[in-house]
């Protein structure tokens, strides 16, 4: 049966509970054992998929179809696993299939409550994830910090969980911030001290603690942690403020954190191998060449909405010896009389995935300046549809064309709704999600990138290149170099007789690993890479 790791976190949001997640679980999967990762998330939204990204920043999308939380994009990059629906749920979630069971009389006139009903429902995610997915380890992660009223069900169903398990089976980490403090020139326990107290008043003793800080975290620190929060000293583990996100996991192992997991939970360690990541971080510090790229969206006061894109782009980046030096631009604000002011030292545009008409305008003059100065560019999901519209209005003559998500009356509406989409009301979750085949036009960029005649990419998107303008377009010579296996659905575009011009409806960034790039993303950093030199 499988291992549980329980991962909380203390005295304030946005610690790095997911990295440091993330990171145990790359260790443990360094030691050959197979891993799994979950997030539950305390809010009542039903999943992350209607939520601004200026609240919740980007919404990941599993291989089937699953909208979740930013942290899932961690998870699979540190532990190179697909994730899945399971991995994923919200106290909205469980809320909803209750109140729906209760609405069939599944609890036969019985009062439905928090306890036991709820708790149990967030016990059966748990073992969900690990008979979906066979693993020895399920790490999972609970959002929020300790304290928060709407964790309590989640902290009081891990109490209980762990009861019910044999010796060794569940363990406890507690992520805590060690502030430093100017004025007395020390950190301080304190807030580390009440955050575990209340962990405790639940009835949830960690195993270990995690303490981030921007200082060093020194012995007679750990010893004053352990004393008050009754664990063993070698339990308190330092987790200072790293360059990389992918430090973290050597961080922890110089420590010894994945060797005391395993000794707590019964088990024999194997030898570590962490050779892939180690030289990924050593390539990633030596690189001899720098790139600037732009990336062009409407979400650019929070980078956390293009999380995965900004990812992509540095594991490309050290796959060729590069630097990325990545510029957000505000789409809203862009015209094509300030393009070649903002974008014009740029290597290589990329114009991300996103909803609305807000900000479009600008992505299409950054396209059109791509375009015309051969300066390479990327386009990923409303991205490519800039790109179809800008190529539509200045060189296939139908200049007032647009996508119909902003205008019902258009004369050209080269990018139109789904046609499976037209009937549906509900907007959580009803898009055309997760992974689907993408046939690719052999002798093409995209060909050439990938290597395959039939790839997978996963999507999120209602609106789609109109196949009533694809001769139109195709004449005009955009290129089509990918499309559904049926050849409904255009699925990457391309222009032949520019240095790199490739974009994809898919959503490529999701399968981006450090030690894996994408094969696009490679394609994109090393033509801008030629277009510096």
């Amino acid at each position: 049966m499988a291992k549980h790791i329980f991962v909380t976190g203390g005295v304030v949001s946005s610690l790095g509970k997911g990295i440091t997640a993330a990171s145990l679980g790359h260790l443990l999967k360094s030691r050959g054992y197979k891993v799994t990762m979950q997030k539950m998330d305390p809010y009542l939204n039903v999943d992350p998929g209607t939520m601004s990204p200026f609240q919740h920043g980007e919404v990941f999308v599993t291989e089937d179809g699953h909208e979740g939380d930013l942290d899932l994009g961690h998870y699979e990059r540190f532990i190179d696993e697909n994730l899945f629906r399971e991995s994923n749920f919200t106290q909205g979630s469980i809320y909803r299939t209750l109140i729906a069971r209760e609405r069939k009389g599944d609890f036969l006139g019985g009062t439905m409550q928090v306890i036991p009903h709820v708790t149990d429902a967030i016990k059966e995610r748990i073992y969900r994830a690990a008979d979906h997915s066979g693993a020895d380890f399920v790490i999972s992660e609970i959002g929020g910090t300790i304290g928060d009223i709407e964790i309590q069900p989640f902290i009081e169903a891990i109490r209980q969980f762990k009861k019910e398990r044999p010796s060794g089976d569940v363990l406890f980490v507690h992520v805590t911030l060690v502030p430093y403090i100017a004025a007395a020139h020390e950190v301080k326990t304190k807030p580390t001290q009440h955050s575990v107290k209340e962990l405790r008043s639940l009835g949830v003793q960690p195993d270990f603690i995690v303490c981030r800080s921007d200082h060093e975290i020194t012995d007679s620190v750990r010893e004053k942690i352990a004393l008050f929060c009754d664990v063993a000293p070698e339990a308190v583990l330092g987790c200072e403020d790293a360059a990389s996100i992918y430090e973290v996991p050597f961080i922890l192992h110089s420590q010894g954190f994945d060797e005391k997991v395993c000794e707590r939970m019964h088990l024999t360690p194997h030898e570590a191998k962490l050779a892939p990541l180690r030289d990924y971080n050593e390539r990633s510090k030596n690189a001899h060449k720098t790139c600037d790229i732009a990336v062009v969206g409407k979400y650019v006061s929070l980078p956390d909405a293009y999380l995965s894109v900004l990812e992509a782009l540095r594991h490309a980046g050290v796959s060729q010896d590069a630097h990325v030096n990545v510029h957000l631009v505000d789409g809203e604000s862009l015209t094509p009389k300030q393009a070649a002011r903002v974008l014009g030292k740029m290597d290589g545009i990329l114009v991300p995935g996103g909803f609305g008409k807000r900000a479009f305008e600008g992505k299409i003059a950054a396209v059109q300046y791509a375009r015309e100065q051969g300066i390479p560019f990327l386009g990923i999901c409303l991205g490519l549809q800039a790109a179809v519209v800008e190529f539509a209005r200045h060189v296939a003559h139908m200049p007032q064309a647009s996508s119909s998500e902003f205008d019902d009356n258009l004369e050209f509406p080269v990018v139109d709704l789904m046609p499976e989409q037209e009937e549906v009301e509900q907007k959580g979750a009803t898009m055309r999600l997760g992974s689907y085949p993408c046939r690719v036009t052999p002798n093409t960029r995209a060909a050439r990138a990938y290597g395959a005649d039939v790839i997978y990419e996963r999507h999120r998107h209602r609106f789609e290149v109109n196949n009533a303008f694809r001769d139109r377009l195709t004449e005009a010579g955009l290129v089509i170099s990918g499309t559904s296996p049926d050849g409904r659905l255009v699925e990457m575009i391309e222009l032949p007789d520019h240095p790199w011009f490739v974009a994809s409806q898919a959503h490529p960034e999701f399968k981006s690993r450090p030690t894996n790039p994408h094969p696009l993303f490679v394609g994109f950093i090393a033509a801008a890479l030629a277009h510096k030199a």
